[in-house]
């Protein structure tokens, strides 16, 4: 496992809610932290080749930029697991895949301008698969928290 040394650790919690929206983000945390510029370049690169960076992005609210979103469970035999998620992977509006215990074990988030636009995009995995247990669990209430690792 990588071991994070403090600079890291102070670098990972700068970004990961307060990411500067500026056209230098990178120079402005370097400022800020006392950094050079291309420490943290450099930095936030070898994290991000070590996988402790998994995405660096805007996280939207779907509904306030006129799109639906869904989370969907599929039973997926374990032999089509890879193929299932490659598939799902595919397509832009799926946010989150992840493998779970049970019955339905892949998991997916989804999210498009329509609800249809899901629907049809659904049958077409089910096509391309054979997975046709898939479960479409719209919200019908949205709690959000914010994550916030303090490392």
């Amino acid at each position: 496992m990588p071991q994070l040394d403090d600079i890291d650790r102070m670098i990972l919690n700068r970004i990961q809610s307060d990411f500067p929206i500026t056209s230098s983000p990178y120079l402005s945390i370097a400022e800020d932290l006392g950094l050079s510029h291309d420490e943290v370049l450099n930095r936030v690169a070898r994290l991000k080749k070590e996988g402790i960076i998994r995405r660096i992005g805007g996280n939207f609210v779907p509904g306030k930029l006129g799109f639906v979103s869904t989370l969907c469970a599929a039973k997926v035999p374990y032999d089509k697991i890879a193929l299932f998620s490659e598939k799902v992977n595919r397509y832009p509006g799926v946010t989150h895949n992840y493998q779970r215990d049970g019955d339905f074990n892949i998991w997916f988030t989804f999210i498009a301008p329509s609800m249809t636009e899901i629907e049809s995009n659904l049958a077409k995995i089910s096509q391309e698969t054979g997975v046709t247990d898939i479960i479409n669990l719209p919200a019908t209430k949205i709690f959000k928290i914010k994550a916030h690792f303090d490392v």
